[in-house]
């Protein structure tokens, strides 16, 4: 009974040490950045020649440092559902917010991260979400840090707001294109029954 113990003991004991010495196992990068990679590099290749519908909704920018969106309605509806489990151009956003990536003009949906880049893919590993622990700081840190949070966050809204202006002014104008689209139409439409007419009545009197 004794030695099936020590045997058992010894054995047990010689597993500990195999795994012990097995290798750590690889760090994966994060599945939304592989699938933000993945559809970017998707896209490059469907289109490849430059006129693609893929690459004129979201591609890499010209430097390969970052990506834009160009159709941000076409996106939310043709490529966030084939990658991801929803639509939402807005939850897309905060997720790239999450992971440091950073918004660089109010005027276009362009964003860049330093670990982000077109053919690098091994460097996606290396971005992590952002952490907030403000029990590590001194009370004073912890205040200017807070402060630092809040003015990121009101620029962030500004953007916002003012690409939502410069969004509704393009609709406007949509709007207004469609109106004169439609009186074109109706007056098209006017002309073409007055000669109906004419014609109608040339022949009724050739008739008569």
């Amino acid at each position: 009974m004794a030695e099936t113990v020590l045997e058992l003991y010894h054995g047990s004991g010689g597993n500990k040490a195999t795994a012990a010495g097995q290798p750590p196992r690889p760090r994966c990068p994060p599945p939304f950045l592989v699938k933000t990679y993945d559809l970017l590099e998707e896209n490059e290749v469907d289109g490849g020649d430059g006129d693609g519908d893929s690459k004129r909704i979201v591609s890499w920018n010209a430097e390969g440092n970052g990506f834009v969106v160009r159709s941000p309605a076409e996106f939310s509806e043709f490529i966030l559902p084939r990658f991801f489990k929803h639509n939402n151009f807005s939850s897309f956003i905060r997720q790239l917010n999450t992971y440091g990536f950073k918004k660089t003009s109010s005027k276009t949906w362009e964003f860049k991260h330093e670990k982000f880049r077109r053919g690098c893919k091994h460097l996606l590993v290396e971005i992590s979400r952002k952490k907030c622990e403000p029990s590590m700081f001194p009370s004073y840190l912890k205040s200017c840090s807070e402060e630092n949070a809040v003015s990121n966050s009101m620029e962030e809204n500004r953007e916002l707001i003012e690409e939502n202006k410069n969004l509704k002014k393009e609709r406007s104008q949509l709007q207004m294109q469609i109106a004169q689209f439609k009186a074109l139409e109706m007056k098209l439409l006017e002309c073409l029954s007055q000669y109906m007419d004419n014609h109608q009545n040339n022949k009724l009197r050739k008739l008569c």
